[in-house]
């Protein structure tokens, strides 16, 4: 049967130029996805502005009201209504689209506000009159004359009222608040010299302060640490390695924690680069690398990098939003955060984060929480053993033979060790968990986790000088790819080979896999080949062949650790405690779980009610 095509006979579609409105309108799904996403738009034009304080007050999750008020340079009356034009911008020439050196620069954000809400801007530049101009779905009205001190005042109401079928998409008003209070964050830790407030006005109430940041002072360090440690708190900053370095005219900096200090999600990791908040999996990619061998697959790092190089390295036109970015040599930035961060994890040692000592205090509750506090002098050494040969002869001779615990005394001809970090071994419980004295409080180690991590290190070491063996297949193992895929594992086949994994291209889409590392014994290659594909896939970059490698170096070090249940002696466990201050990362183990405890003597005699 013969089907005629319905259109035959039919006018051809007219192209007809669409009016300013629609254009607006359309432009604004690409820039304005939600309220939070109105609220990066005006507060990147107050930064743009060079603005110190920038106020932003919201109501009902941004829906109803968003208002952005600024200390900035201002907007002359003569120029409010070309601010509300289309492709308007103080921020270029259009000469060069290279050279961006400001958060906005398209011109799209106030046309396309005033296109589906109604948008008032009042401001004032010094030495002129402050004026004010109201948009309302795209219909503009006139310059008023306006009351303002200085500055810039921006009022969004009643977003998308003008289109009605983006407000069935919007999320609870809670939610939205919550994507509000992020995006001020952010750009809050990309200004530490400018202060912030965001207020939560709904319900024509008081307003309820939501986030506040004062400037901050200081240098570039001391600034980011201070207002780092406002936004992601006291616990991040400190337990946060201070990053700083620089690779061929790109320089990383910012603050990234202690694997022991993680999060179960990938929630608290932020990258800026040039200043400007970025999404970007290459770059996120790389972060997880750098803690790869530190946490397990659950476990995700927390930090805040910033990376500045010449604005031609980098092209911030990749979408509306901004948000996303792309290097001219992507491999640059990120070989440089995962040699950057895998450099200040080795320097921290033995570091563990703060938090583990505060999640034991915190299980050591006392039985009654409201008992008296005694005041008591600490004794000497020698003063506890008099006391006790006076008080209880029987058990003063009893220490001599017997400690309490499950290993010999230790000698007292090493005071010094108390003097070092781990401090010096003073008995083990449950033949699994030593006690080290320090100058100032106590040690729990762990020592199967502490010496697994050891013996790992030393694995680690002994592969990076001699090499990943590599087993050459009898028969060269064909794997059938896309053109695309097979392209993109060739550019890896030197990083591969490094790893014990040799490819060769075998014509059209196939590779042939000739060796695999030795480590990995009798392995499905084809599979692994695929997991190797669908990692570069979605994240440009593959640790698989790493992670299994290092996967069996693991097992290996478990299987040749100190066993739970060994009881050691006091030179066993000082030699522990000494190879542990002196191996990079020893403060968690091969799974990123801490290795050790250290709690402070003010501490425990806080949980006795001593202090």
């Amino acid at each position: 049967m013969v089907q005629t095509n319905p259109n035959i006979g039919e006018k051809p579609p007219v192209i007809r130029q669409l009016d300013e409105a629609a254009i607006n309108r359309i432009a604004a799904g690409e820039v304005v996805e939600r309220p939070a996403s109105a609220v990066k738009e005006l507060v990147e034009n107050a930064i743009d502005a060079g603005a110190l304080r920038i106020g932003v007050d919201i109501a009902d999750g941004g829906k109803t009201l968003i208002r952005v008020t600024d200390d900035g340079c201002g907007i002359a009356p003569d120029d409010l209504e070309l601010a509300l034009s289309r492709h308007a911008t103080s921020k270029i020439d259009g000469s060069d689209l290279l050279h961006i050196h400001t958060f906005g620069f398209r011109g799209e954000a106030l046309p396309s506000l005033g296109a589906v809400g109604r948008l008032t801007i009042t401001s004032r530049v010094a030495g002129l009159e402050a004026a004010s101009i109201r948009v309302a779905g795209g219909d503009m009205g006139a310059v008023r004359p306006a009351a303002l001190n200085t500055g810039t005042v921006v009022e969004l109401r009643d977003l998308f009222y003008a289109t009605p079928a983006r407000l069935k998409f919007m999320r609870t008003d809670r939610a939205e608040a919550q994507a509000i209070t992020d995006v001020v964050k952010r750009l809050a830790m990309a200004e530490p010299s400018v202060g912030f407030t965001l207020r939560d006005v709904s319900g024509g109430g008081d307003a309820r302060t939501v986030f506040r940041a004062d400037p901050e002072t200081g240098d570039l360090f001391d600034a980011l640490h201070g207002r780092l440690a406002r936004v992601l708190g006291r616990e991040f900053a400190e337990n946060a390695l201070r990053i700083d370095a620089t690779r061929e005219d790109i320089r990383l900096f910012g603050y990234a924690a202690l694997p022991t200090y993680s999060r179960g999600a990938a929630v608290a990791q932020y990258v800026f680069v040039n200043g400007r908040p970025v999404r970007d999996k290459m770059l996120g990619g790389a972060l997880r690398a750098a803690y790869f061998d530190f946490l397990s697959r659950d476990r995700h790092p927390v930090a805040a990098l910033f990376l500045d190089c010449d604005p031609t390295l980098v092209d911030v036109n990749v979408h509306p939003a901004k948000s996303e970015v792309r290097f001219r040599d992507a491999g640059i930035p990120r070989g440089l955060i995962v040699s950057a961060l895998r450099h200040a994890l080795a320097e921290a040692g033995h570091r563990a984060s703060t938090t583990v000592a505060h999640a034991t205090l915190g299980a050591m509750t006392p039985e009654s929480p409201g008992a008296r506090v005694y005041q008591m002098d600490r004794p000497s050494m020698g003063a506890r053993h008099a006391a006790y040969a006076a008080q209880a002869p029987g058990f003063a001779e009893m220490a001599d033979s017997f400690s309490g615990r499950v290993v010999d005394t230790v000698p007292e001809t090493e005071p010094e060790a108390e003097a070092l970090p781990l401090g010096a071994a003073r008995g083990q419980v449950h033949e699994n968990y030593i006690i080290a004295q320090t100058a100032t409080g106590m040690v729990i180690v762990d020592q199967h986790a502490a010496h697994e991590r050891l013996v790992y290190e030393k694995l680690k070491a002994q592969m990076a000088e001699n090499g990943v063996a590599a087993q050459a297949l009898l028969i060269p193992e064909i794997v059938e790819l896309s053109d695309a895929d097979c392209a993109r594992l060739l550019e890896m086949a030197e990083d591969l080979a490094r790893l014990g994994l040799t490819i060769e291209p075998f014509g059209g889409g196939a590779i042939a896999v000739r060796e695999t590392p030795a480590i990995l014994g009798t392995v499905d290659a084809a599979a692994m080949i695929r997991d190797i594909v669908d990692e570069l896939t979605d994240l440009d970059t593959s640790q698989t062949v790493q992670a299994r490698i290092e996967a069996i170096l693991s097992r290996v070090a478990c299987h040749g650790s100190v066993r739970s249940g060994r009881r050691m002696r006091a030179e066993e466990m000082n030699a522990l405690l000494r190879e542990m201050e002196a191996t990079p990362h020893s403060g968690q183990c091969n799974h990123g779980r801490p290795t050790y405890v250290e709690l402070k003597l003010t501490d425990i005699e806080r949980l006795f009610g001593r202090t």
